[in-house]
């Protein structure tokens, strides 16, 4: 998993989960206690309920989501970013300030004048918007949305969110949201419940996930609850977004939404992983529980030659998935002889495209880069093995002493299983 600075804040799998909350400029806005227009009131409000609170992270809304109304353009935004700016400029606590826009015009205008973040609730349906977060250098939370700028977060689908989260690529500082909530009129509750249901899928990209699940309609429902009784709703799906693999929860209900998230990281499955890096083969236990979350992974690695054997390999219960990165010929050829000889043991093993992870972060010429990938291949390949504990123990057995790096990392796995 990639960790993400936003502005020094670190977000991702080493770090605690992070608590966005939020502050609304627009006076549409359909929660009210966090609508503010003078930004005097505003920056007291920040100062006490959300930093004081807990917030790591405060987002500035310009507008609505509310999909009745009329979309603002660009211009209409930054006609709005004063009030923010003033805001940012009037607090006295300390956190990552983060603007909620579709437009790059607004996140340029933003940056410059003391943000710290972009919220992109369209996921670069604004194909400039990854160049000047590349530009700035900026973390950019990027929701899932059709590639329209006026339909933010409105894809019913749910098999269409993945592929949604790749439109105009991933900067390096990219945190996916999958979009919940009710962005169009075709998304139903039960499209929000499977989506929350597949949430570690979406871990498949490797980089960190925020969720926006405070109060929202597929969550009361639930419990018959009115937008003021749903507070306990949202923490209980709080605790379980984070255990499922989120980093960043975006609420209005911040100390609240704080304790439920420290409970569901405390719960949440130890992962085993070390960092050798070019010292010797690294290795990352996936947060994997189904099939289709280990084909995720597959995917994104570029598996070669990855078979239907190596996708069935997670049907078990207890299966475990491990990345292994920096790994030489040798240790490559040992993997594939013990997953795919004669006598295969009962794991796979699935060799990454080396190339790839760089392809997809490196900027294009057209999009502030050189366009130059360099040599991804110097710190050695990467791939995945799956496989039950007993199945990945029998790859050990079949591989020592073949490299002594792969060795290390096997034997480091068998201790953390033992």
């Amino acid at each position: 998993m990639q960790n993400v600075d936003a502005a020094g804040l670190g977000i991702g799998d080493d770090h605690p989960p992070r608590i966005m909350g939020v502050l609304n400029v627009s006076a549409e806005s359909p929660y009210d206690p966090s609508v503010y227009d003078d930004p005097g009131e505003a920056a007291a409000y920040v100062d006490e309920e959300l930093i004081g609170e807990g917030a790591d992270i405060v987002d500035v809304g310009l507008e609505s989501a509310n999909k009745d109304l009329d979309v603002l353009s660009a211009e209409q935004e930054l006609d709005r970013l004063d009030t923010a700016v003033e805001t940012l400029e009037s607090t006295s606590g300390d956190a990552v300030w983060s603007i909620e826009t579709r437009y790059h015009e607004v996140a340029d205008e933003a940056i410059s004048r003391g943000f710290d973040m972009i919220n992109d609730i369209c996921g670069f349906a604004d194909p400039e918007m990854p160049r000047v977060c590349r530009e700035h250098d900026v973390a950019v939370s990027k929701m899932a949305s059709p590639p329209d700028l006026e339909r933010p977060g409105a894809i019913e689908d749910v098999e269409e969110i993945y592929e949604a989260l790749s439109m105009n690529g991933i900067t390096d500082k990219t945190i996916l949201d999958p979009a919940f909530g009710g962005w169009s009129a075709e998304k139903t509750h039960e499209d929000d419940r499977e989506t929350f249901h597949r949430l570690r899928e979406f871990r498949g990209y490797g980089r960190p996930l925020l969720v926006s699940i405070n109060r929202k309609s597929f969550l009361r429902t639930i419990a018959g609850r009115s937008t003021e009784e749903a507070l306990p709703v949202s923490l209980a799906a709080t605790s379980m977004a984070v255990e499922r693999g989120a980093h960043v929860i975006r609420t209005h209900d911040v100390a609240e939404t704080r304790d439920a998230a420290l409970v569901g990281a405390e719960f949440a499955r130890d992962r085993y992983r070390s960092g050798r890096g070019s010292d010797g083969v690294a290795v990352e236990e996936l947060d994997v529980t189904t099939v289709r979350e280990a084909e995720r992974h597959l995917d994104r690695i570029g598996a070669a030659g990855a078979t239907q054997g190596d996708r069935s390999a997670a049907e078990s219960a207890v299966m475990r998935t491990y990345e292994l990165s920096g790994l030489d010929d040798p240790a490559v050829g040992a993997l594939r002889a013990a997953t795919a000889g004669p006598d295969p043991v009962a794991a796979a093993f699935a060799l990454g495209d080396s190339d790839r992870e760089r392809r997809e972060t490196t900027a294009s010429a057209a999009d502030g880069g050189d366009g130059v990938a360099g040599d991804a291949s110097a710190a050695g390949r990467r791939g995945l093995l799956i496989g039950t504990p007993s199945a990945v123990s029998a790859v050990r057995e079949n591989v020592s002493g073949v490299s002594a790096d792969l060795d290390a990392a096997l034997d480091d796995i068998a201790r953390h299983e033992s």
